[in-house]
């Protein structure tokens, strides 16, 4: 069992920017790939990005590239995700999540879920 716990929402205005951590506990050592999932209100969870154990193969959603990053500190069982020009449309419960894969984006691939932060973009 992987334990992930979310941090670094909040009320952000257009144009500025986050840094959201997500930090595991638990059976770590079996976490490979690492990702960020969305939910707004009224609409399905969807992808935002993901990151291999190693840190080498990274991949986002269209709608976030080029101002998200993901990254991940395995000595301390971290993922981030640092997001730079909010917009209005960037509103949503941001989830973390793991998986024993070595790479998916998939999001019933992921097994491990955190219980999401509140990002909320004002314009």
């Amino acid at each position: 069992q992987v334990q992930l716990v979310e941090s670094g929402g909040g009320l952000v205005q257009a144009g500025g920017s986050l840094r959201l951590s997500c930090a595991a506990s638990g059976r770590t050592f079996s976490v490979r790939a690492m990702g960020w999932f969305r939910q707004a209100p009224g609409k399905e969870r969807e992808f935002v990005a993901a990151i291999s154990y190693s840190g080498g193969t990274t991949a986002y959603a269209d709608s976030v590239k080029g101002r998200f990053t993901i990254s991940r500190a395995n000595f301390k069982n971290t993922v981030y995700l640092q997001m730079n020009s909010l917009e209005p449309e960037d509103t949503a419960v941001y989830y973390c999540a793991a998986t024993y894969f070595e790479w998916t984006t998939t999001d019933s691939d992921f097994g491990s879920w955190g219980q999401g932060t509140q990002v909320t973009v004002s314009s």
